[in-house]
């Protein structure tokens, strides 16, 4: 599967995080709506399988089909990105504004192609609302009424456990970011992607851009969920811990490892080949790095 050793890899992460910052938004936005919305078809499906079959952990085993989508796609994720960006920032690639820049326009892209999809997959199962949805429709509302008012009748430990599981599930899905960049085949990456992704949904960790899916097609279908439930109650939170755990758990602790400038082989960075960004540079630069 043409293996490539952690330096390498990490190298890699770090030329990634280089090049993100460099695509226009336009890319971005384009990029980071079909990412969200993928990530809705791969929640569907897992749900449809759970539903038919009685067993989530089913659904879980194929799920990480949409990921290596977009994956192999070279598609924006910002659950991702909180790893890549991370990484070229800690080795002095990157401004923090820029990463700041980036990873904003991604979430919010995300965040469209998620109810774009919700709104698509709610009209398909409802016939426009003349219908219930039936028994996946009725698991998204639970879903979607679990990960919010679930958490919101334990208060401030509700919180914190919703941003936990962000934590760890970002952990796993950043592992199979840099499993995915350990192999240049398809087939490598396909399966370096797989693993971590199913470990995490097998065990109902939170992801922000799923739920940026689940919660407002529970909201559609019927959930007894607010807007602010929503927010306060699973996005910030998860958001938060999953990217705690990509910047923390993944990026510093690979670059401290791999990384570091003493280690890594050198990485040209080929900036006439990458759209120039339209980020607006700031007055003041803090780093001796410049591109």
């Amino acid at each position: 599967m043409n293996y490539q050793k952690p330096t390498i890899v990490a190298g890699a992460m770090i030329q990634a995080g280089i090049d993100k910052t460099q695509l226009s938004i336009m890319d971005l936005m384009i990029r980071g709506i079909l990412s969200g919305a993928i990530l809705g078809f791969g929640t569907t499906l897992a749900f449809t399988a759970a539903v038919q079959t009685g067993l989530p952990i089913v659904g879980a085993a194929i799920f990480p089909a949409c990921f290596v989508i977009v994956v192999l796609m070279g598609l924006e994720l910002v659950t991702g990105s909180f790893a890549v960006l991370p990484m070229a920032y800690l080795d002095g690639k990157i401004k923090f504004n820029r990463l700041l820049a980036n990873l904003t326009v991604v979430f919010v892209a995300n965040l469209l192609g998620g109810l774009l999809y919700a709104l698509l997959f709610w009209v398909s199962i409802t016939n426009f609302g003349q219908q219930d949805g039936g028994a996946l429709a009725a698991l998204i509302v639970k879903t979607a009424e679990a990960k919010t008012i679930g958490y919101g009748q334990y208060g401030a430990y509700g919180w914190t456990t919703a941003f936990t599981k962000g934590i760890l599930c970002n952990w796993m899905v950043t592992t199979g970011v840099v499993l995915g960049m350990a192999s240049s085949s398809s087939s490598g990456k396909i399966l370096g992607a797989w693993l971590p992704i199913f470990i995490f949904f097998g065990q109902g960790f939170e992801h922000a851009v799923v739920n940026m899916f689940v919660i407002p097609a529970g909201m559609l279908s019927g959930a007894a969920v607010g807007g602010g439930d929503w927010w306060m109650l699973n996005q910030i939170p998860v958001t938060l811990g999953n990217f705690v755990g990509g910047a923390v758990f993944t990026a510093a602790a690979l670059y401290f490892t791999f990384g570091k400038k003493n280690q890594i082989p050198n990485v040209k960075v080929h900036t006439d080949a990458i759209v120039p960004a339209r980020f607006p540079e700031p007055q003041e630069v803090h780093e001796t790095t410049s591109f």
